[in-house]
């Protein structure tokens, strides 16, 4: 049997005076091709909860598309060294973030983030600033 497809998922979280009116963007693409896009406004946050928040949703995504094998990209350092063990998880509001992400990383196959430069994750970006801006739809 061959191993499950690998989808992408470009991810970004927005906040419009960290904290302030917060939006997460998400790209899920499978061989070139895009297959959805997410945004979503969450309320007041700071720009690392919205980071952390673009990652649970994307996960949480993965689960409920069925796919097996993940590979997000994120132009978020901290995110991407937090998740892959180089930096600690300090804040307590983020500790609570990681864990619910790191749960449900290890609930697929495979999971891989890797940090990529802003300009390469342009759609995630639109995507999280516009939901940081339509703070009439609900969540």
């Amino acid at each position: 049997m061959s191993a499950s497809p690998e989808v992408a998922f470009y991810i970004d979280g927005s906040s419009m005076g960290n904290p302030g009116e917060a939006g997460i963007g998400i790209v899920i693409a499978q061989d070139g091709h895009t297959l959805k896009n997410i945004s979503a406004y969450i309320g007041v946050e700071t720009s690392n909860v919205a980071e952390y928040t673009a990652l649970i949703y994307a996960l949480e995504e993965a689960l409920v598309m069925k796919s097996r094998r993940v590979r997000v990209f994120t132009d978020s350092e901290l995110l991407q060294r937090q998740m892959t063990g180089r930096y600690k998880v300090k804040n307590e509001a983020l500790k609570v973030l990681f864990g619910r992400a790191t749960r449900l990383a290890a609930a697929l196959e495979a999971f891989a983030i890797e940090r990529i430069p802003r300009e390469q994750n342009k759609g995630a970006d639109k995507l999280a600033r516009l939901g940081s801006k339509n703070k009439d739809k609900p969540k």
